[in-house]
């Protein structure tokens, strides 16, 4: 039998009972001169068996992903072309080396296994939650769990959600002033899942003695979540009725949050949080209408007309802008900002988080900011920004 075919043979019946580690293919006679290694290593990828391989060159990695039967066609391609004249096979029983030999012909030698365990098929690693499920009232109100503390199929989507959200706050919740009571208000709360694992976290994993308020417009969610809280015991979570514009915060606050606040809702919840000299801003803006609205009135002349006069384009400036802006503002008023964007799910877009830390500016810089925002504006020909008039900057 053809030796190549023969340790191909091999590998199949290693993939096939379970106990293929990985192969590596090396002494490489082609063409290219900066390929040196490929290695192949199976992989779970949306539950289906896969082989990754990975091509290693000079100066660069690349990966490729194929189902058994291609890989394997693959890997006897890379040896019957001789383009790699050595191959070892990691199994579980035994390390099988195919080699082209001094004299001219392939050789077969086996050796004791290196590694006698197969390692996990897991193509992602799981990530450490910051929350765990486990058996909480309110995850089994919410119905993101059963009894048990399972999380339902249909519900994992948002679990992984939450705990994105959770995890980009981490550090920064870690970091907030060592005051006796935490003020934590939540915009738009909705059904309440961020407010809810917000106050979980903040209360129960890193023990902080905290008050968290949901605010919220439709008072049949307001109800819900009110006696979620009741029932959960989390005394100190509660939510009332009120658009961003019109709820007036009882107590200095420490964080607020307002994620998807439409249009200038965002920058209602951004003057809520500079007015009541928040320690932490957390935005997630959506439907930028108010500056284009501004830059569609003015039709300013500028180098960027070529690109501009498409919608898409239009459009997409007029998110940067607002949020560049935004974010140029929360400067000028003392904090610390990062824009930058995050997935909350596998099934949604892209989205921008504003998060503005309180750190203090002094007058130079509050003037040279002054000075980029009214530029900015004059080059786009925007005759105002909600969020200065809110706060009545100039």
């Amino acid at each position: 039998m053809d030796i190549q075919l023969a340790f191909i043979e091999t590998l199949q019946q290693t993939i096939n009972a379970g106990e293929f580690i990985k192969i590596s293919f090396g002494d490489y006679k082609g063409e290219d001169a900066t390929l040196r290694n490929v290695y192949v290593k199976p992989a779970l990828i949306k539950r289906v068996l896969m082989l990754s391989f990975t091509y290693r060159y000079q100066t660069r990695d690349i990966t490729k992903n194929f189902n058994t039967d291609e890989g394997i066609a693959h890997m006897h391609k890379l040896l019957a072309e001789n383009r790699f004249r050595a191959a070892t096979l990691f199994t579980s029983n035994a390390n099988v080396r195919c080699q082209y030999g001094k004299r001219g012909r392939w050789l077969i030698s086996r050796e004791k296994p290196t590694a006698a365990k197969v390692p996990s098929l897991t193509h992602d690693i799981a990530k450490e939650r910051k929350l765990q499920h486990g058996s909480k009232r309110y995850l089994q109100e919410l119905r993101l769990t059963d009894e048990q503390g399972k999380v339902y199929k249909n519900a994992q989507d948002k679990w992984k959600q939450i705990n994105h959200y959770i995890e980009i706050l981490s550090n920064m919740l870690q970091n907030l002033p060592a005051t006796a009571t935490l003020q934590v208000v939540d915009m738009g709360a909705g059904k309440g899942y961020l407010t809810f694992a917000l106050y979980d976290y903040l209360k129960n994993i890193l023990k902080r003695d905290v008050t968290v308020t949901g605010v919220e417009y439709r008072k049949d969610l307001v109800d819900f979540c009110n006696q979620v809280a009741k029932r959960a015991d989390f005394n100190d979570l509660s939510f009332v009725e009120g658009s961003i514009e019109s709820y007036e915060p009882t107590h200095a606050l420490n964080v607020l949050i307002a994620l998807h606040a439409c249009d200038t809702a965002t920058d209602d919840a951004i003057a809520k949080g500079i007015k009541n000299d928040a320690d932490l801003i957390v935005v997630a803006p959506c439907c930028h209408k108010q500056i284009r609205r501004e830059m569609e009135k003015s039709k300013s002349k500028n180098e960027l007309d070529f690109m501009l006069k498409h919608g898409i384009f239009l459009e997409r400036q007029a998110e940067m802008l607002t949020d560049g802006l935004r974010a140029l503002i929360m400067e000028y008023y003392g904090y610390q900002t990062k824009v930058f964007q995050f997935v909350s799910d596998a099934h949604t877009p892209k989205n921008v988080l504003v998060v503005g830390v309180k750190k203090g500016v002094d007058a130079a810089r509050k003037a040279e900011i002054k000075a980029t925002i009214e530029t900015s504006k004059s080059y786009f020909g925007i005759a105002y920004h909600q969020l200065e008039r809110l706060l009545e900057l100039g």
